[in-house]
């Protein structure tokens, strides 16, 4: 049988990212590279074959500007054979002359809030100096330790937990075996996504760059079994962690 398989992307590089700002849930668009990303992602994606039967992702613009770059050449209907002889498809072709594209006709694209990146309160949209200048005192504070402290206006680490619980839940009991499921989120939700999916009782740091890859072939029909197979490592499979070989 074919397993379920769910491929996680960090979005592409924003012009958040590039200002090194903590974007939270603020809108930012993709940087000029973030967009090469995107298109490399693509490209690679397409040359495996990689073709989702369902996409989720976030809503936040940074993301869904992603998700429409990478479903972009999946979303071109093929040639003729009488015409395809008679044009260049070349792949490096820009995905831009591909579009406009009606994302919902052929791949269906959910856009959860589960997904959503780390809201972070009065911190959205602030570069670390910039909120030094704002709110010294608890930067000053943040400086001092690694503990936790909530940040005002921010959510709890245990309401984000919980919200990938949510949504890595939905995508099991929604999705079986044989499914290619894309999930195009962000860095920070996806250590608690990953964990989830792992069962982990704690999140764990993960350095996710901008577009790479954490894939997962899970044998979906015996998921919820509790003998010893829990333990068959045939049976659930990580593929690819942190991959971002197209950006070489």
């Amino acid at each position: 049988m074919k397993p379920l398989k769910l491929l996680f992307i960090r979005h592409a590089q924003s012009v958040g990212n590039q200002q090194k700002r903590m974007q939270g849930n603020g809108e930012f668009d993709l940087s000029p590279e973030g967009r090469q990303q995107a298109e490399k992602l693509a490209k690679r994606l397409l040359s495996e074959a990689w073709r989702p039967t369902c996409v989720y992702s976030s809503p936040l613009k940074r993301a869904v500007q992603t998700t429409e770059l990478l479903l972009a050449p999946f979303l071109v209907a093929a040639l003729p054979a009488i015409v395809s002889d008679l044009v260049d498809e070349d792949l490096d072709t820009s995905i831009d002359a591909l579009t406009p594209f009606q994302l919902d006709q052929q791949i269906p694209v959910h856009y959860a809030d589960e997904l959503r990146e780390f809201q972070n309160g009065i911190f959205e949209g602030l570069t670390w100096a910039e909120a030094q200048q704002r709110h010294p005192d608890l930067c000053h504070t943040l400086e001092q330790t690694e503990d936790w402290i909530q940040i005002p206006g921010a959510e709890s680490l245990e309401a984000a937990r919980g919200r990938a619980h949510q949504f890595v839940q939905r995508l099991l009991n929604r999705h079986n075996d044989g499914e290619q499921i894309w999930v195009v989120s962000h860095s920070w939700i996806l250590q608690h996504l990953i964990a989830e999916l792992l069962g982990c009782d704690r999140s764990w740091r993960i350095h996710a760059r901008n577009t790479a890859l954490f894939e997962f072939w899970i044998d979906r029909s015996r998921w919820q079994r509790t003998d010893q197979n829990r333990f068959n490592t045939d049976l659930w499979q990580i593929r690819r962690f942190n991959d971002c070989q197209h950006l070489r």
